[in-house]
């Protein structure tokens, strides 16, 4: 099912919010959704993921009138959106809401039965003074409904004590571990946390998220389910969406990139119709992934070149991803591993978000040539095809940008890939003189 593609944004008043966010449990009687909120602002849409006994279907986006919205209201709209696939999970045609099975939901009899022999998962939060989002992040790790785990936070070059202090604070709680990369750099940071914990399974979640409380559950019964999986990659929805500036990330694709809520799987036996070259990344981001024990190994590590914190500004991960397919190594995209992600608030903090997405993803491509320059060829065949992506109409790229999206955003993404090579460079030599600083 294609999800719903995201209305123009309207210009809103001080006392309005763009839209806010919602879980719409069908098995639980169904929300009253008000237009006016607690705090008095007038919400003009809810995006709504749409579950079943906790098993995600979808997303709806809807409007809210003046009267709110009702049971019914919602009802009526997942029958229109999904229907069919509550229906293929009951196996009867009932009403949406307040199901009441008389056996255990098969989805929830199999993640049961998979957290019997639950494996031991090391999540791993990198962060840099960002105190008051780690917070919440620990907080819903150490939720989780998952038996065996433990939450290693990698402080990167800080420059105060409050990371410590939080991770301090955590560890009274649950099992927190902490460590410090002196060296500034996402991927310094990531290998870091690959070094501290050999032959352990790794899921990495940023400090700006906040997991849900099945999200172990559903990367083990990922694992379980594919013993062949190098990678699990979960789907990551929108925390909030209070500011245009959040409303236009999700136009964009939003960290999901149009990837939907249906599993899937990318490998040796999948490049007849997904090039592990382009487009990328359709199999996942470094937000909510998780790597069996030693693959990061096997592909020599994060590129300390790439990441936030670099010149480069990201796409550690997009490059790893990449060195896992080309290598023969399998992805599995399980959108049952759900992540909630705080979308910057501000116009000025998403257009360098928009630049670092274009800057990094140039530069993981350089980077990937300066290792094996014979992809210059494949790539080259595939440069028509992203160029239509980039500048067409309707899409896959561009389908859900609407009207009112600041153009200037979509130049700043651009120029970020015009400066991709260039900054790579850069990043590689600012790289290496922090390990020669660091061994002097």
């Amino acid at each position: 099912m294609s999800a719903p593609i995201i209305p123009a944004q309207r210009t809103a008043p001080d006392n309005t919010v763009p839209g806010i966010v919602r879980d719409l449990e069908l098995s639980e009687p169904l929300l009253t959704i008000p237009a006016v909120q607690p705090d008095g602002r007038r919400a003009e849409q809810v995006w709504l993921l749409v579950r079943l006994f906790s098993e995600p279907l979808g997303f709806l986006l809807l409007d809210i009138p003046a009267a709110g919205l009702t049971p019914q209201d919602l009802a009526a709209a997942v029958e229109a959106e999904m229907g069919d696939a509550v229906r293929e999970r009951i196996g009867a045609d009932v009403p949406l809401h307040g199901l009441n099975p008389a056996s255990e939901p098969e989805f929830l009899a199999q993640r049961r039965a998979v957290l019997t022999t639950a494996p031991h998962i090391t999540v791993v939060v990198c962060t840099r003074e960002h105190p008051d989002e780690l917070t919440k992040c620990l907080d819903s790790l150490l939720a989780q409904e998952y038996p065996a785990f433990r939450v290693l936070v990698v402080d990167n070059a800080p420059v105060s004590g409050r990371t410590a202090e939080v991770a301090q604070a955590a560890a009274a709680r649950g099992p927190v571990d902490y460590i410090v990369e002196p060296k500034a750099g996402l991927s310094f940071a990531r290998n870091t946390a690959v070094k501290a914990a050999p032959g352990q399974i790794l899921a990495w979640l940023d400090d700006d998220e906040v997991a849900d409380p099945h999200w172990l559950a559903e990367v083990a019964r990922a694992l379980h389910e594919h013993p062949d999986a190098d990678v699990i990659s979960g789907v990551i929805v929108p925390a909030e969406l209070e500011t245009k500036a959040q409303v236009w990330f999700e136009q964009f694709g939003g960290h999901s990139k149009g990837r939907g809520f249906k599993p899937d799987e990318f490998g040796p036996h999948t490049r007849h119709v997904q090039s592990p070259l382009y487009p990328l990344p359709p199999f996942g981001t470094g937000a909510n992934m998780t790597f069996r024990p030693g693959v990061i190994e096997r592909i020599g590590l994060f590129d300390t070149a790439l990441g936030a914190g670099t010149p480069a500004m990201g796409s550690e991960d997009t490059l790893a991803f990449t060195q896992v397919l080309l290598t023969g190594g399998t992805i599995v995209y399980q959108p049952s591993a759900i992540t909630r992600h705080y979308h910057r608030r501000d116009l000025e903090g998403l257009r360098k978000q928009m630049v670092g997405y274009g800057t990094g993803l140039v530069a993981a491509y350089t980077s990937l040539l300066m290792s094996r320059p014979a992809l210059i060829f494949p790539l080259i065949r595939l440069a028509p095809g992203a160029l239509k992506d980039m500048t067409g109409k309707d899409t896959a790229r561009t389908a859900t940008i609407r009207e009112d999206f600041p153009q200037e955003l979509l130049s700043a993404n651009r120029r970020g890939m015009l400066a991709g090579p260039r900054a790579y460079f850069t990043s590689r030599r600012a790289a290496r003189a922090k390990v020669r600083a660091e061994q002097a």
